[in-house]
């Protein structure tokens, strides 16, 4: 097959025809300052407006509780710091989980440096929080709750919706890192009870460099940039306007086509996980096989090593992933799976493919057969398999 198969969009998406058509007028024809007075400058603040409007509707939340940042990482950040410094009279405990994006977790190491504590709360084998250490993990001085809403490498779905119920039941603010939920699955922050929400654009074919994070009325939240009125003074600097109106234009093309597209990616999900599973000796998967993301597979293979896997991939022209895209360059086992129990040495050996509606059968059909090959390859070659081989007599 003489062509790329992208399967790495939990990293990042193509952006859509649509997006960057959407966006190019106001690169070159409202290119006015949306705090500027004159026209030129309220066609910009329109699309803002209407952008901010659209991107509040997919969540049930209100227009003015939408701030444009840029991307999930900046949010994450707002989101844990501004909190913080709002509410450390209350108390300086804040709850997360082992499995987060480091946007959290080094996020929430910067805090501790400060003075803040927090509690990990541990996950199940296939990723999932276990609400019984949630609640134990509570105090009187804890002012936040922090917990993604999917997991970027395995996919795993959490509790959101209990996880929400117990801090409104506690009083404690509930941030979640939606940056891989967000245009994969609906979402409804009252339903939730979520008090703040980031999410990133190139997540779902929009552009990279533009995000969001909800902040429900009546958070008590400081700003996070300060030097302009920007964002109700919240976030100051000129607006991103083509970054908005792209990510708007991508919001509402992901929530168009959701239905559709999470039926495809689903089958095609499913398909490859039961080839994997079936034809590759000694394989796992990881995450949870139900609560998953829809377009979500990750497998660790014995006796293979997850970094010359994705070379020998990459030259059949495949794109995936053996983790987060942040941490590629890291020579570390995966946080997220030795948090779920792997031992080193299988964590080690970790492939994550993500997918799109792009992807066909025949592609997923190449990609097996090519990594059959290439762990069948790297396993002979591997003193680790001989030796085990020859204590199991094969």
């Amino acid at each position: 097959m003489n062509k790329t198969i992208y399967l790495d969009n939990a990293a990042t998406t193509k952006t859509a025809p649509e997006v960057v058509e959407a966006m190019l007028p106001y690169f070159t024809e409202y290119y006015g300052n949306p705090s500027s007075i004159y026209s030129l400058g309220a066609e910009s603040k329109k699309a803002v407006t209407d952008a901010r409007e659209t991107i509040a509707n997919t969540l049930h939340a209100a227009t003015n509780e939408i701030y444009f940042t840029a991307g999930g990482s900046e949010a994450d950040n707002w989101a844990l710091k501004a909190t913080a410094d709002a509410y450390a009279n209350k108390g300086k405990h804040i709850i997360t989980s082992r499995i987060e994006h480091h946007a959290i977790l080094h996020t929430c190491e910067y805090l501790q440096s400060k003075g803040f504590e927090i509690t990990y709360v541990d996950v199940d084998e296939n990723g999932i929080l276990k609400l019984e250490e949630l609640q134990k993990a509570i105090r009187p001085d804890t002012i936040l709750i922090s917990i993604m809403f999917a997991n970027n490498e395995i996919g795993s779905i959490q509790p959101i919706k209990e996880i929400g119920a117990i801090a409104k039941e506690h009083g404690i603010l509930f941030h979640t890192d939606a940056v891989q939920a967000f245009g994969q699955v609906p979402i409804d922050v009252e339903e939730y009870h979520i008090d703040m929400l980031s999410a990133s654009g190139h997540k779902l074919n929009g552009p990279k460099g533009i995000g969001f994070l909800y902040i429900r009325k009546g958070v008590k939240i400081r700003s996070f940039v300060h030097g302009g009125q920007q964002e109700r003074a919240r976030r100051a600097g000129t607006e991103n306007v083509t970054g908005i109106v792209g990510l708007s234009a991508a919001v509402k093309r992901a929530f168009s086509i959701m239905e559709e597209k999470t039926k495809k990616e689903i089958e095609l999900r499913n398909y490859m996980i039961t080839r994997i599973a079936a034809e590759v000796p000694y394989c796992r998967l990881n995450g949870d096989a139900e609560k998953r993301l829809p377009n979500n597979v990750n497998f660790s293979f014995r006796f293979v090593e997850g970094e010359s896997l994705l070379i020998k991939l990459d030259i059949e022209g495949i794109c995936a992933s053996s983790g987060s895209a942040c941490t590629s360059g890291s020579l570390d086992p995966s946080h997220v799976l030795l948090a779920i129990g792997l031992p080193h040495e299988i964590a080690h050996g970790s492939l994550r493919l993500t997918l799109s509606e792009e992807n066909t059968k025949e592609e997923i059909d190449f990609v097996v057969d090519k990594i059959k090959e290439i762990v069948e390859y790297m396993r002979n070659m591997s003193p680790l398999y001989e030796d085990f081989n020859r204590k199991n007599g094969k």
